[in-house]
Parts: C-alpha cells; structure tokens; sequence
C-alpha cells in the first residue's frame, strides 16, 4: 500500500504523525514511524531562526534516517525568507516541505504566520510560489477551515494553494477561533477532496485506529494525519495500519510493552537532549503514557516531581510493580478499568 505526494511514493498504509510545537522531535518521530507513521514531520520551524542561524532551529532541522520519509514544517510570513529557509530544508535531506497556514496560537498568528495566513491569500500565495521555486521537493501546506465561522474560506484558499504549486494540503477540519474546541467538520475534508486534484491529508478528532478508517471512508481523503491521538499512545499508528491494510485489529500493547517504549522513549531523549531538558520534556509524554491507568492521576503528581533519568526510570518501575499486583494490563493496556484503589509509591 502507498500514496503519493507530488512526485515521491509514500511506502506503507496512510497514516501520519502530525507536526505538533514541542511534541514531534526527533526521539518520538522515530518511535512513531517504527509504530507505523508512513511520514516523519517536524515540529515547525521558524523560518527567520533557522535562516538567522539559531542553534536551537539548526538542531531542530536535523533528520535521522530512522525518521525518513521525513517533512519538515516551516512557518514565516516573507516569501523570499520562507524560499531560503526550504533550500536549507532540502538540503537537510528533507522528502518534502510543508508550509505552516494552519497554526492557531497567538504569538505565531500575531506575526502574520500560521492561521493568519488564510486572511491574507495573497501573501500566502506568494509564499507558496516561492517555496515552489526554490526547491525540488514536493510542497505541501497546512490549513484550517479558516479564520472563524464567519471567514470558512478554506476552499478557495485551497485551490489557491494547488495553483500556486502545492503537492499536497493537510486541514485540521476547525477554524482558527476553535482552535481545538467543538467537533471536526469531515464533511469539510469531503469537499475539499471534492475540489483538488492533489493529495489531501485529513486532520481532527482521529482518537483510534477506527476513527482513521471513518475518516477515510466518509471523506474519500487520501491520508490522515494524527495528532493528539498519538500522544501517549503512538500505537495508534501500528493499529491503524493493520485496519486499513486487512480490516484487522491487532492486541493492545501489554504493559511490558508500554513501559518498555515509555523506558526507550526516555533514554532517547536524554541522548538527544541532555538530562535536564529531557527530563523536563518528558514529564508530559510520561503523563501521556499513564492516561487512562488505574490511579493515573497519583501518577502525573509523582511524575511532575522527577527530576533526573534515574528517578524516571525508578517511577516507571515502581508504577509497573503496582499495576501488576492488581492485576491489570493481562488484555492490554486500553481494557484498563479505574478502581477506586489509590496509587502511593
């Protein structure tokens, strides 16, 4: 099974890790795509930092081969800056760039960046020309339904986009003034698969391997991508897979499983990261971990405490021993029930 974006063939069932600020570096891209995530995207990159020489974006824009396929995400408001900075992401070994024009949050839309872009199709487009230009890889952009309720522009803006030169578009199926509020509009992605003649990626509410499937099968869209669903559970990509690839549903990851990735996750990003910073970042991912055991709620308050790998590691120990004396995970990690049992290591 494959799809196609531009000119490149996308190996395996299509499913995606989405780009997600502070969310998809490199360690958990990697855990991603081996789960089953037919692309690696990035975190988005500040176009100006990364052309201004920022060792925080240089870092960032840093690709491993057990990451590739790989997109990276860039976010600007100048087109001749965002032409510069997607030359440096090809030549990073990049399989595509993909143009942030989705982006809710203040500080990026305050810049004439991200979602502020769909108020101002005209600048986007100019964008979009520009990256089209500069680089032989396959563009791809990012949008929402549009500013508000009032401005769900987002198919002109869609086929402004194609126009312009883009491979492929990506819509998280909520206006900007949502953010991540209410209900994703399929019927959105519907018609906008309706309109293009390129690639569309699928993105909203997809929280299983089954809402995958709905989603493909109500809106006839070519790939969807996966955000929060993921997080804590980058499962959701090998199940997904085994859905729309035979119609089957493989087990649950047992516990051994879950805090053995949890345990791979950690180690991964004390190597990328250094201690401190990793043990910081990895608070969130091992509160995401927990989601949904018995006393998880104890177990973020103890997490939040941890300062070093070791203390980590020792938690993730302690918390496995107590689930396993009680009996839980023998038929896997997501038929969990909470008890009223509190959890104290």
């Amino acid at each position: 099974m494959s799809f196609r974006i531009g000119g490149i063939t996308v190996e395996g069932a299509p499913v995606m890790l989405a780009p997600m600020a502070g969310v998809t570096d490199l360690p958990f891209r990697i855990i991603a795509r081996r789960m089953g995530s037919a692309l690696s995207y990035t975190e988005m990159l500040s176009d100006m930092a990364l052309t201004h020489g920022s060792r925080k974006s240089r870092a960032m824009l840093m690709l491993d081969p057990a990451e590739k396929p790989a997109v990276v995400q860039l976010a600007g408001s100048r087109p001749e800056v965002m032409a510069d900075a997607a030359v440096m992401v090809e030549e990073a070994g990049a399989c595509a760039v993909d143009i942030n024009m989705g982006c809710p949050m203040q500080k990026i839309t305050s810049n004439g960046e991200g979602a502020a872009l769909m108020k101002d199709p005209e600048r986007a487009e100019r964008i979009i020309r520009a990256v089209r230009s500069a680089v032989k890889v396959p563009v791809t952009v990012k949008i929402r339904k549009g500013w508000d309720e009032h401005t769900e522009n987002y198919l002109d803006f869609a086929v402004m986009c194609e126009e312009a030169g883009a491979d492929a578009l990506a819509i998280h199926a909520r206006t900007r003034k949502q953010f991540y509020s209410g209900e994703a509009d399929w019927d959105a992605i519907a018609r906008l698969k309706e309109r293009l003649s390129v690639t569309v990626i699928g993105n909203g509410d997809v929280r299983c391997a089954e809402d995958a499937v709905r989603m493909m099968e109500r809106t006839g869209c070519d790939a969807v991508m996966i955000g929060q669903g993921a997080l804590g559970y980058p499962w959701i990509f090998r199940e997904a897979k085994s859905l729309i690839e035979s119609g089957e549903q493989v087990p649950p990851p047992s516990l051994d499983e879950l805090f053995g990735v949890a345990a791979e996750h950690l180690d991964a990003m004390i190597s990328h990261f250094g201690e401190a910073s990793a043990c910081l970042k990895m608070r969130k991912h091992l509160s995401w971990y927990v989601k949904g055991l018995r006393q998880a709620t104890d177990a973020k308050d103890r997490i939040n405490t941890l300062c070093t790998g070791e203390e980590m590691h020792a938690f993730l120990g302690e918390y496995r021993s107590f689930l396993e004396s009680r009996g839980d995970g023998t038929g896997g990690i997501r038929r969990i029930r909470l008890e009223g049992v509190r959890f104290r290591v």
